[in-house]
């Protein structure tokens, strides 16, 4: 199973969470930011309904698999 972490960091004169390389939006506060942060992650645990995704890989191709709307990521909020 994936794990996902949240990170609450400084960004843009304010806090934002962070995943992996990408930011949020920036909140006036470390507060705000996560609590932002624990709403996505929870958005995460939701499961859905089965789909086909298409994706391209590292070599640039194009690679489609069914993606399994039940297996959810752990995911974590930390700062």
């Amino acid at each position: 199973m994936a794990q996902i972490t949240y990170r609450i960091v400084e960004h843009d004169g304010g806090w934002a969470y962070r995943v992996g390389d990408t930011f949020s939006e920036t909140f006036p506060d470390h507060d705000s930011a996560r609590a932002a942060a624990v709403a996505a992650s929870r958005e995460q645990k939701v499961p859905d309904e089965d789909t086909l995704i298409e994706y391209a890989d590292p070599s640039g191709n194009w690679i489609t698999e069914r993606a399994d709307g039940h297996d959810r990521p752990e995911v974590d909020v930390e700062g």
